[in-house]
């Protein structure tokens, strides 16, 4: 047998931060539409009964709930954050690696904190 080189495995090789961007973008879209139908279904259940309404408003206000509600406001978050980021790229700005690297991390950033400052004002005024 020859002796060849391996390719790289998933233990080894780490996925650049550009197609990583690129694919939680599609991500978030997947999570984002999801999101639509659980808040339709909340808004569909007000019209049937309170009973329907307490029942999915308890599911959402579950631990569980509360983890899949802010996993879909840092989908959302990320979601327009990376669209304002295509905004820039079709008006041919920002293609060059080094503005591209670093629109990423506002993108990842923007997520963050954006998602943070939601929960947190939400929190707040409750």
């Amino acid at each position: 047998m020859a002796n060849r080189p391996l390719s790289p495995h998933l233990q080894v090789y780490r996925l650049p931060l550009l197609p990583l961007v690129s694919i939680l973008t599609r991500a978030s879209a997947v999570a984002l539409s999801f999101g639509v139908l659980v808040f339709a279904i909340w808004i569909i259940s007000m019209g049937l009964s309170p009973e329907a309404f307490a029942l999915i408003t308890s599911w959402l206000t579950s631990p569980l709930g509360l983890i899949a509600l802010i996993g879909w406001t840092f989908a959302f978050m990320w979601h327009s954050a990376n669209g304002i980021r295509h905004l820039f790229w079709d008006a041919g700005r920002g293609f060059d690696l080094q503005t591209a690297e670093r629109t990423a991390y506002a993108v990842i950033a923007f997520s963050i904190l954006g998602t943070a400052l939601v929960w947190i004002l939400i929190w707040s005024a409750a």
